[in-house]
């Protein structure tokens, strides 16, 4: 696996590899020994699917301390812009956003360190993303930031959905704005 660093520190894409003959293929999306080298967590609690039609976008999720946990997420099927939002008051990128395409024809996993807050847009029905998270979900530090306030234009890849308005469940549509949520919390 190759790990390639990402614009906001601590966060990676892992390029995994693809084999694949006659009877389909075969991938590696997580290896701990590479994350070690890198100093990244690799003990991991829990494991999550999520599947979505077109148009859907679920973010900004983090967790608050101390529950807060570093997480890995990549696309087994279909197509999803994924966003992250810097919440570390002490980075040299706190408050910024990047977003990249993760597809399931590009074997990949998206390392999210704590303190950043993650989302995504399925760009096509049936996507599906696999997450790992490093601790147990605890819904009481549940926490999100609103997806149209943090810079990231979700259909970015997408043209059919440019425009569309995204689907939202109640709570991330409820998700505060990114200055209303800083002006009260301390991600360091």
């Amino acid at each position: 696996m190759q790990c390639e660093a990402l614009a906001l520190p601590g966060c990676f894409l892992l390029h995994g590899a693809r084999l694949g003959d006659a009877r389909g293929d075969f991938m590696k999306l997580f290896h701990a020994p590479t994350l070690a080298a890198q100093g990244l967590e690799t003990a991991f609690a829990e494991s999550y699917v999520s599947t979505s039609h077109a148009g859907v976008i679920r973010g900004m999720h983090f967790q608050r301390p101390p529950h807060d946990h570093a997480k890995l997420v990549s696309c087994l099927t279909g197509r999803a812009r994924d966003g992250l939002v810097d919440l570390r008051r002490g980075s040299p990128t706190f408050g910024r956003s990047l977003s990249l395409m993760l597809s399931a024809d590009v074997p990949a996993m998206l390392y999210i360190p704590r303190g950043i807050a993650h989302g995504f847009a399925a760009h096509v029905d049936d996507t599906r993303l696999w997450y790992l998270v490093s601790s147990v979900h605890e819904p009481a530090a549940d926490a999100g930031i609103h997806v149209d306030d943090v810079g990231i234009d979700w259909w970015d890849g997408a043209p059919a959905l440019a425009g569309a308005t995204p689907i939202l469940s109640p709570r991330d549509t409820a998700h505060p704005s990114l200055a209303a949520y800083l002006a009260h919390t301390d991600f360091s």
